[in-house]
């Protein structure tokens, strides 16, 4: 449990740092960013897969696609969902849509919480339930100033339940499912990062793109590792209530680039910010009773 919860913020702080490290990329659109991210993590992502020693499965795996024809279908399936995330993650700041994209976020954790009642029967202790509630109360309270849901909130707070269902439903919720999830996506991906007229003239006219590009995927894979391996590790509702930690993180983002919070909002991020206190709470209990903490 506690490694699963150390993973899932250390993807959270990578996630807020790449969402700054995006404005860095000017002049490339949201599109070719995706598609230079995707380009650049993969071959990252494939250094991982060596370093976690998964070629073996990697290996079962492409030999059940031969077999399988049900398993190709269901590794396209859930390269979409990730490959739709990773776009709109890009394109929304990008286009004057980060509060319809950051209002699906917030909604995320209540609708995992969701699936994993549904789905998978998880009950929640008493502090859990507590900061759902907390959590109900701050997102009410976004979903009554923006006024309601757009496509975007939608596509987070609904796309990424879908994702990990699929993935552990046909048992492919591993680094290596991510690897040919990623594969999948590089014709896409291509396709967006040379899609501009002059995609690559862009390069010489800003040279510092050479190195913030590859940094980029390092960024994107590593974070995608410990959002996956943490979704291993944890239940499901455990796993979407620690996604409030994202959220905030790219508030303060936000803030640092001159963005403010309007009073209005308060009752939105005070609930939430208590919704991650009690979880803190529930994830101390061990340490405070005297009792070890067992890790997975």
């Amino acid at each position: 449990m506690h490694k699963g919860v150390l993973l899932s913020i250390t993807a959270s702080v990578l996630f807020s740092v790449l969402y700054f490290y995006t404005t860095l990329l000017f002049p490339l659109n949201g599109e070719e960013v995706f598609g230079w991210r995707v380009l650049l993590t993969f071959p990252f992502v494939t250094v991982l897969m060596r370093y976690f020693g998964d070629w073996s499965l990697a290996r079962q795996i492409g030999s059940q696609l031969l077999r399988k024809p049900a398993l190709l279908a269901t590794l396209s399936s859930t390269s979409a969902l990730l490959g739709v995330q990773i776009w709109l993650f890009m394109w929304a700041p990008l286009h004057g849509r980060a509060l319809q994209v950051s209002l699906g976020y917030f909604l995320l954790p209540l609708t995992m919480v969701l699936a994993g009642w549904l789905f998978y029967r998880e009950r929640l202790a008493g502090l859990q339930k507590a900061a759902v509630g907390c959590a109900i109360a701050g997102v009410a309270n976004e979903l009554y100033n923006v006024g309601g849901l757009s496509w975007e909130t939608m596509l987070v707070a609904i796309g990424y339940p879908a994702y990990f269902i699929l993935r552990r439903r046909h048992s492919i919720s591993h680094f290596t499912g991510l690897w040919f999830e990623m594969g999948l996506m590089l014709p896409a991906a291509a396709w967006f990062a040379m899609a501009g007229p002059h995609a690559l003239d862009i390069f010489p006219a800003h040279p510092r793109l050479y190195l913030l590009i590859p940094v980029l995927g390092l960024l994107s894979a590593t974070a995608l590792a410990c959002y996956i391996l943490a979704s291993r590790y944890l239940t499901l509702a455990v796993f979407g209530l620690l996604g409030y930690v994202e959220p905030v993180l790219l508030v303060c983002v936000g803030l640092a680039i001159g963005e403010t919070i309007h009073s209005a909002q308060w009752l939105t991020y005070i609930p939430i910010w208590a919704a991650l206190s009690l979880l803190l709470l529930h994830g101390a209990g061990p340490f405070l009773s005297g009792k070890p903490a067992r890790l997975e």
